[in-house]
């Protein structure tokens, strides 16, 4: 009895493992790109574009390329972090690709005039795989 349930037992193993192999190895978007947003908790600019463009900067194209990372200015993780030169006015905010500095937008100029700053940011950017498909 026992020697029946042995093939299947391997079978059963063997397919499982399979299956975890197929989920390591399954090829995943990378996202080196992000935009890191430095910001003081007393910053009006700040939270202007948290009304105006946080609430939906995640649900947008350039959310998808670019997700957020917010940094409060004199933070340790803002301190671990290197940019080509210093984050002097809040909110300031510095694409990142593969942890080097891209091109930043300093202060808020408004909705409008965001998108189109960051739109001009992003093409710097290499294409992605999904964009040459």
């Amino acid at each position: 009895m026992v020697r029946r349930n042995v093939p299947s037992a391997a079978r059963l193993i063997c397919a499982a493992c399979m299956l975890a192999l197929a989920l390591v190895f399954t090829p995943r978007p990378a996202i080196s790109a992000e935009l890191v947003m430095v910001e003081e908790s007393f910053c009006e600019w700040c939270e202007l574009w948290n009304e105006e463009i946080g609430v939906v900067y995640a649900k947008t194209e350039e959310g998808e390329r670019a997700p957020l990372r917010r940094v409060e200015m004199r933070s340790a993780e803002m301190k671990a972090m290197t940019f080509k030169m210093r984050v002097q006015y809040t909110p300031t905010f510095i694409l990142m690709e593969d942890g080097a500095e891209v091109g930043r937008i300093e202060g808020y100029p408004g909705e409008d005039f965001f998108w189109g700053m960051l739109q001009g940011l992003l093409k710097k950017l290499p294409a992605t795989d999904a964009a040459t498909q």
